[in-house]
C-alpha cells in the first residue's frame, strides 16, 4: 500500500502508517532538520530489516557520523525524504520526482495521501495576530497568511495521483477560520477533486497517547468506492500516569543532560510503546533557566502537589513577576501533572521557553527535556530528532502522535485491503 506524506514534519504521521504496513513513496517537507529526522528514521527501518541495528545505535552513541550512517543505506531509500517548500512554482518538479520513484519501484497506484498544511494559520492562538492582519488589510495593507491556502496544493496531489483515500489533519480552528467560509472552500475543493469526505474531532488520549490533544481529521475516499470514516472504539481506562511514563528517565538539572537510564523497572506502557531493552537514551537535555524562573517553577509544583491547583500568575510575589499584564494568560506557568494520565497539549511553543511544561519534580525545577516531550507525544526512545534542541522541540510539538497515527492507519488498511 503506497502512500505520499505531504507537509511531513518530523514524520509522526508517517511513523504510524509505516507501522501499519504502508510504504512511503515520498515524504515532502520544507524544514531541513525535519527532513534529516525522516532520513534518520528511514535508516532505522532499513538497518532493522537487515539486522544491522547496532550501526544505528552506534550513531545514537555518537560513535559514527550522520554521513557514515546514511552511507550504510541505499540512496533510493533516503531519496524518499524530499525537501521542498511546496508552491505552484515547483509542484511540477515535485510531481516529476515522485513519478520517477513510482516508476523505479514499479508502483502503479498510490493508495493514500496523508498530511496537513502547517496549522499555525488556523490555530485559535493565532487569532489575535489575525485581527491585526485584518486591521492592516482594512487600512489598505496587503497582509495575509499564504499558509491558509496550502490545501489547494494538497488537492493538486489528489487530482494528480487519484489515491483511493486521503487523510488531512489539522487544528480545530480550521473549521471556524474566516467565519467558517474557509472550511466551506476546503470541502468544495476536496469534493471537486473527486472525493466524498467526512471529518471528526479526535483526541489523542483515546488512542493510547498520554496527552489531551484535539485535532480535526478529514478522511476522503474516491467517488465510486465504498469506504467510510472509521469507527474507533472508546479508549480503555488508562493504566498509567505521567509519573509512570517518565519514571525511568534520570534526573536532570536545568541546562544539563543525562543519557543513562535509571535502573528501575519500566512501566508496562513504556516497555510496550516507548522503549526497547537495547535502546540508547538521547535528547534527555534540559534547557537552562534563570533563578527567578526556577523559583516560580518550585512554587507552581508546590501548588499542584499540595493543593492540586494550577499556579495563578497573579498570586506570585511581586519580585517574581516579569509581566505587567496580570489579567491575561494567568496560567503561563503550568506543571505537567505527575498524578494524571494525560498531559495538556504539547505545542511547538515548547521550543520558546518551556514555562507551560514544567517537570513535576521540585528538586529539578526545570521544564521538560526533549525526550520527555517526545514520550508524551508517544515517540519511541529510538526516534532521533535532527537539528538543535529548539528545532527538536518544534518538530515534536508540530507532530501527529505516532500511536494515534498508527490506529488511524490500521483502520484504513482494513478498508483498503
Amino acid at each position: 500500500m503506497a502512500y505520499i506524506d505531504l507537509f511531513a514534519g518530523a514524520g509522526g504521521l508517517s511513523e504510524g502508517f509505516i507501522r501499519a504496513g504502508f510504504d512511503a513513496v515520498a515524504h515532502i517537507e520544507m524544514n531541513p532538520d525535519a527532513v534529516n529526522t525522516i532520513k534518520t528514521r528511514l535508516c532505522y527501518y532499513y538497518l532493522s530489516e537487515h539486522n544491522q541495528l547496532n550501526d544505528y545505535y552506534n550513531y545514537l552513541r555518537g560513535q559514527i557520523t550522520r554521513e557514515a550512517l546514511y552511507a550504510l543505506v541505499p540512496d533510493d531509500v533516503l531519496a524518499a525524504a524530499m525537501q521542498y517548500t511546496m508552491s505552484d512554482e515547483n509542484i511540477n518538479e515535485i510531481f516529476a520526482n515522485i513519478d520517477a520513484r513510482l516508476q523505479a519501484q514499479g508502483v502503479g497506484q498510490v493508495e493514500l495521501i496523508v498530511g496537513g498544511p502547517p496549522c499555525q494559520a488556523y490555530s485559535l492562538a493565532g487569532r489575535a495576530k489575525q485581527r491585526c492582519e485584518d486591521t492592516a488589510r482594512a487600512n489598505g495593507g496587503n497582509v495575509d497568511d499564504s499558509r491558509k491556502y496550502l490545501y489547494r496544493l494538497y488537492c493538486q496531489f489528489l487530482q494528480r495521483y487519484q489515491p483511493e483515500m486521503f487523510v488531512f489533519e489539522n487544528v480545530p480552528g480550521l473549521l471556524s477560520l474566516d467565519g467558517g467560509q474557509h472550511w466551506l472552500n476546503i470541502q468544495a475543493m476536496l469534493r471537486a477533486a473527486g472525493y466524498q469526505i467526512d471529518h471528526r474531532e479526535l483526541n489523542a488520549r483515546n488512542f493510547g497517547v498520554p496527552q489531551n490533544r484535539r485535532r480535526i481529521f478529514i478522511i476522503g475516499w474516491r467517488n465510486g468506492t465504498q469506504h467510510r470514516f472509521p469507527n474507533f472504539a472508546e479508549a480503555a481506562a488508562p493504566g498509567w500516569t505521567i509519573q509512570n511514563i517518565l519514571n525511568d528517565l534520570p534526573p536532570v538539572q536545568a541546562g544539563g543532560q543525562n543519557n543513562q537510564y535509571r535502573r528501575v523497572q519500566m512501566h508496562p506502557y513504556v516497555a510496550q510503546n516507548l522503549r526497547n531493552a537495547n535502546d540508547v537514551l538521547t535528547w534527555h537535555i534540559a534547557r537552562p533557566h534563570t533563578d527567578r524562573d526556577r523559583e516560580i517553577y518550585r512554587i507552581a509544583i508546590r501548588e499542584w502537589t499540595t493543593n492540586n491547583n494550577r499556579l495563578n500568575y497573579q498570586t506570585l510575589p511581586q519580585e517574581l513577576r516579569t509581566h505587567k499584564n496580570t489579567k491575561d494568560f494567568t496560567d503561563r506557568f503550568k506543571v505537567v501533572a505527575p498524578n494524571l494520565a494525560y498531559c495538556h497539549t504539547v505545542l511547538a511553543h515548547i521550543a520558546k521557553d518551556g514555562h507551560y511544561y514544567i517537570h513535576p519534580d521540585a528538586g529539578q525545577a526545570r521544564s521538560l527535556t526533549v525526550r520527555e516531550a517526545a514520550r508524551i507525544q508517544s515517540f519511541p526512545d529510538n526516534y532521533f530528532f535532527e537539528g538543535s534542541r529548539t528545532s527538536a522541540f518544534t518538530q515534536i510539538g508540530n507532530a501527529v502522535p505516532p500511536l494515534m497515527a498508527q490506529a488511524i492507519a490500521e483502520a484504513l488498511a482494513e478498508q483498503l485491503q
